[in-house]
């Protein structure tokens, strides 16, 4: 800190020095007041990952956390690793974030199509503004051409989202961030604008100097802390929506002012970290854990951290000329090695500096998984670790295909953009209505199109057609979309025309090539709706974690919008809105739990479990949705009557669905937060009613040419 160093010299002494810093440590913690049900946790470690998997991507091959056996034992030993956890859709970076920091659903952020967000503009064109962005941001900010003011993050109701740090620096915690989405600054000059003044010096540096300096690492301070000083450059930390206000915060953002305040980062491996250009929001855990260490140890007591993905190469030119690699490639495995080693050297200094399991809440959860696009890896049975797997030229690269010159090769012209991915949001020209005959014959000629796959030489249609569950695809619109949260209700520009979820292998982006091609710079896809995509993980360890060790994915359910309300309930904090996930009752200790979740667990265990079957992206109602969903988009009735009936019928379902969320989220909200015993009868009718409309749509997608005659 500025303020300490001045007073180091005063003093004139290294040891007075170091008293003094180690008491300003000692003060933030002492104003931190975490209520956890165990009475033990001090810390918070929040953890993000970029695609790192538990489930294996070729059978022979350890998965990226095998391969980490330093971070993969830790959860092991000390707590619970849920494989059963599920993403939201679309299964991206940004939007898999924020529901893990707001535990809401996309259709209560406005941001469900990640990395960027479609947005019709008055004259039915679509602009595509960034994902990320800071968490006060407004559309027409990142992209003014929209002409849409709303906030970026915007409730239902218009107001900006809630935001994820407010309840702990409440609670008197300054809360650290580094890279992680949404809660640091992300874009430049924007953001800098914002929170620095249009007119600040800050606002006045080159665009790269505003990059290096403010974007990428955050500390929101609680009330009076000594760190968000005057010395320090701090601001105020402005939350114009917040419930129940929120005035006098401050903050502070950047390495040019974060860094010198807690003496400086250095990464495990040696070097300094003084600014934010070298990261580009892809930090390897030899970089984020060293910042998430020292931020700790300066008396920080909650910090969120995000880490690149392993299967990238984020090492440069000394560990490969390759940008993406297929799985037991021996670059692949050095990398994970080089992981393994800085989560060793995390988890052991913090030890020594006496934050452990004992007093800390750990938590480590990837934004979603992905999909490996490549070839047949040789030799046969390689398993990377004993024996490299190679996989030839182009044998790994996504499948690059150009989805506007496919449709009119195929004789449509309509225009249309989409948001580049293997999920394409479709956004038709003049934005008509979903059931247009323009719209319908579209919908109709992109599921019928096919592309030889280079690598494989099979042809296959890029919907997933014949191809197997593991590979099939959907195609879903604005009535389909919003049961799975792909929706907008205050900014209905937002709504995709309809969404084409595709063969994972593809890759759909402009490209001027009839043909698929292999695009090298790029192997793993996301953002579709395949298990190992959509199937994740959280592991937890600390106090109030049950330690269950590794669990099956049909042991329990889960998703990304769970993780909040469990995390908060093992914090002991509350936040000022309803959660759209659960608090996880499978991974808590059970003698943490409260009196009415205890008296109760078990139903309330049937009623948590019920609605994530009716509610979550990927559960019962929602995979019955897409097969419905793809048969009535492709169906060729007269007067598109089987079309219409089952959109009828999708409509029904969500009104029903909502109904019986509203009802369910208050029961379980109140039981987990505010010590409301259950109506023990209210809830089985609930589970019945909802495993009614489950049935209902089950039925329907065994034989949707039946359910829409």
């Amino acid at each position: 800190m500025h303020q300490a160093r001045m007073l180091c010299r005063t003093l004139g002494s290294a040891l007075s020095c170091g008293l003094l810093m180690a008491g300003l440590a000692a003060s933030a913690h002492a104003q931190c007041q975490l209520n956890s049900p165990s009475g033990k946790i001090k810390h918070l470690v929040y953890v993000e990952f970029d695609n790192v998997h538990f489930t294996r991507d070729n059978p022979n091959v350890p998965s990226d956390l095998e391969q980490m056996p330093n971070l993969l034992n830790f959860i092991k030993q000390n707590g619970a690793l849920d494989t059963g956890d599920h993403t939201v859709l679309i299964s991206h970076t940004a939007n898999g974030i924020l529901t893990t920091q707001t535990g809401l659903y996309s259709d209560n952020t406005s941001v469900f199509i990640a990395n960027s967000f479609g947005d019709f503009t008055p004259s039915g064109s679509a602009l595509f503004p960034s994902s990320f962005f800071y968490w006060t941001d407004l559309v027409s900010d990142i992209t003014p051409a929209t002409l849409d003011n709303s906030f970026a993050l915007t409730t239902p109701a218009g107001l900006n989202v809630p935001a994820p740090w407010a309840p702990f620096t409440r609670a008197g915690c300054d809360v650290g961030a580094f890279s992680t989405a949404n809660i640091v600054l992300e874009r430049q000059p924007f953001d800098v604008k914002k929170v620095f003044g249009a007119t600040s010096a800050q606002a006045a540096e080159t665009g790269g100097n505003q990059t290096n300096d403010f974007i990428g690492v955050s500390v929101h301070c609680a009330l009076n802390s000594p760190l968000c000083s005057q010395q320090n450059n701090a601001v105020g930390d402005l939350l114009p929506d917040e419930p129940g206000g929120y005035s006098g915060y401050q903050a502070l953002f950047g390495m040019k002012y974060i860094a010198p305040a807690l003496g400086g980062f250095t990464d495990y491996n040696g070097n300094a970290i003084a600014g934010f250009s070298q990261l580009n929001f892809n930090p390897k855990p030899s970089q984020s854990l060293a910042v998430v260490e020292t931020m700790l140890k300066k008396g920080i007591p909650v910090v969120f951290a995000y880490i690149a993905d392993a299967h990238d190469n984020h090492e440069g030119a000394t560990l490969s000329p390759a940008g993406t690699f297929g799985p037991g490639e021996a670059a692949y495995v050095k990398q994970l090695a080089d992981y393994n080693t800085a989560f060793g050297t995390f988890f052991a200094n913090l030890k020594a500096a006496g934050i452990d399991q004992s007093n800390t809440l750990f938590i480590f959860t990837p934004d979603e998984g992905d999909h490996f696009s490549g070839a047949a890896p040789s030799p046969a049975g390689c398993d990377g670790v004993n024996v490299p797997c190679t996989y030839g030229v182009n044998g790994v690269g996504e499948l690059d295909f150009d989805l506007n010159l496919a449709a009119v090769n195929a004789g449509n012209s309509t225009p249309f953009s989409y948001h580049f991915d293997d999920a394409a949001t479709i956004y038709v020209q003049g934005n008509p209505d979903p059931s247009s005959l323009a719209v319908r014959q579209l919908e109709k000629t992109l599921a019928g199109i096919s592309a030889t796959n280079p690598q494989t030489g099979v042809n296959e249609s890029i919907l997933g057609t014949g191809l197997g569950a593991s590979l099939q695809g959907s195609i879903v619109d604005r009535t389909a979309q919003k049961l799975l949260h792909m929706s907008s209700t205050l900014d209905p520009n937002r709504d995709p025309t309809f969404t084409f979820f595709g063969d994972p292998n593809f890759f759909f982006a402009t490209t001027g090539n009839p043909n698929a091609v292999v695009g090298t710079g790029f192997a793993w896809n996301h953002g579709d709706i395949q298990p190992e995509i959509g199937r994740t993980f959280i592991a937890m360890a600390g106090p109030g974690v049950r330690p269950i060790g590794i669990t099956r994915p049909s042991d329990f359910f889960s998703d990304h919008a769970d993780l909040r309300p469990t995390m908060m309930y093992l914090l002991g904090l509350k936040d000022d809105y309803q959660h759209d996930g659960r608090v996880i009752l499978e991974m808590v200790d059970r003698n943490t739990l409260s009196s009415t979740l205890h008296a109760h667990s078990d139903t309330l265990l049937q009623l948590g479990q019920m609605y994530k079957q009716i509610n979550a992206p990927f559960g019962a109602l929602a995979q019955s949705t897409l097969t419905v969903s793809n048969f009535a988009i492709q169906s060729n009735s007269d007067g598109d009557a089987v079309y219409n009936a089952l959109e009828s019928k999708i409509a029904s379902w969500t009104t029903q669905r909502d109904a019986l969320a509203a009802q369910i989220k208050t029961v379980l909200e109140g039981a987990e937060f505010s010590g409301l015993a259950i109506n023990e009868q209210q809830a089985k009718q609930l589970i019945s009613a909802s495993q009614t409309l489950l049935n209902q749509a089950s039925a329907c997608a065994v034989n949707p040419g039946s359910c829409g005659s």
